[in-house]
């Protein structure tokens, strides 16, 4: 809206305002609109939570000294979900689709995990949807999107070629050709990419979910991977480095670097409240939100493939509970781990909370420092 209205309204009668037209410009004034909405209302949320009661229910199971967070508010994830979207709406173009696309993405994941949320804190108890009903709105509402980018790739804003890590010159499509001349079967032409779409976006938000069991452990790698995807949409709307990377141009993503740098902002401000020991805890709706953007930011920009790195310890965090589950039910109740997530292996290991979360977020800069080595390595 400001960029509506300083730029595009008032700039041909005060050249002052020409400053406005720089992404550069709007995507730090972004992420600092969202540090400071987290900051200013975060007070605010967290009592209004503890007025509701809506506190955290630990699950038995777990570590012994998570038990004392138990009642700490939860469904802090509103604040990040408020932190990234208005600053968003304030500082991009809205005439731009992919930044509807992705902020209707994330407030539609938050949507899922407030209604997880809800349940939990209705029923006080540790269980909110079911993994089966979880698991069909991510992968509606990332079918939706898969939808989406179809639509925008038959208008030529769009591209459904995949980028190779290390083969640049290598760019397998989804899309089959052949049946997109066959009347009544050519929507199958698209399915192989809609599927990988869905997995993609609804894998990176379960990812991000189970990732979010340590006071500032999710939020903090959050920051790393959105500080990455900041620099990686930047680079391939810029036609110089776009170029220089050999990457494929596209002119609509520049705009998502403002969405990247509010979410950069909206997580910080959120750690402030969140570190350990945390005053307020993120939910499901937090969880939720931020997997489902990193997801489809990736899925937009092309870079699904970098995933693995950009969120590494997310991809880590999800693996673990895999290889878990898969021991425990084929190997006769044997399993690889203490327990899954990863996380909760090394605190039975020994390791304190704080130490945990520091080591994870090294690892996490590791990796998405890899992510963007990768932009030049053939």
């Amino acid at each position: 809206m400001l960029y509506w209205l300083l730029y595009q309204k008032l700039f041909p009668y005060y050249r002052l305002f020409r400053i406005f037209r720089y992404l550069t410009f709007r995507t730090v004034f972004a992420s600092l609109t969202a540090l400071l909405i987290g900051l200013l209302i975060g007070p605010y949320v967290i009592e209004k939570l503890r007025e509701f009661q809506i506190g955290q229910y630990i699950r038995e199971e777990g570590p012994q000294s998570h038990q004392k967070k138990s009642g700490t508010p939860t469904m802090g994830g509103v604040l990040i979900l408020i932190s990234i979207l208005v600053p968003t709406l304030l500082w991009s173009d809205l005439s731009n689709p992919l930044v509807w696309l992705v902020m209707l993405s994330t407030l539609a994941f938050g949507a899922i995990g407030f209604a997880d949320d809800y349940i939990k804190v209705v029923h006080r108890r540790n269980k909110g949807l079911t993994a089966r009903a979880k698991l069909g709105l991510q992968l509606l509402v990332s079918g939706g999107v898969a939808v989406a980018l179809v639509a925008l790739e038959t208008r030529g804003n769009y591209s459904t070629r995949l980028m190779v890590p290390f083969a640049k010159r290598f760019r397998p499509d989804l899309v089959i050709d052949s049946l997109l001349h066959m009347p009544h079967i050519w929507w199958l032409a698209y399915a192989g990419f809609v599927v990988f779409v869905m997995i993609v976006i609804a894998g990176s938000s379960n990812a991000v979910n189970l990732t979010d069991g340590l006071d500032g452990l999710a939020i903090g790698c959050t920051i790393i991977a959105a500080g990455a995807l900041t620099v990686l949409t930047y680079v391939s709307g810029h036609v110089v480095f776009a170029d220089y990377l050999e990457l494929q141009r596209m002119p609509l993503v520049s705009e998502l670097t403002v969405f990247c740098g509010a979410m950069v902002g909206a997580s910080i401000g959120f750690l402030w409240y969140n570190a350990h020991p945390a005053e307020v805890f993120m939910g499901d709706v937090g969880s939720l939100a931020l997997g489902g953007a990193i997801g489809t930011v990736a899925v937009v920009i092309k870079q699904e493939l970098l995933l693995p790195f950009i969120g590494g310890v997310f991809i880590l965090e999800a693996v673990s509970v895999m290889l878990q589950v898969g021991s425990y039910k084929l190997r006769n109740g044997k399993r690889i781990f203490k327990m899954a997530p990863l996380h909760h292996h090394f605190e039975l290991m020994g390791w304190s909370e704080s130490k945990v979360i520091a080591r994870f977020w090294i690892m996490a800069l590791v990796f998405a420092l890899f992510a963007l080595t990768t932009l030049k390595l053939r």
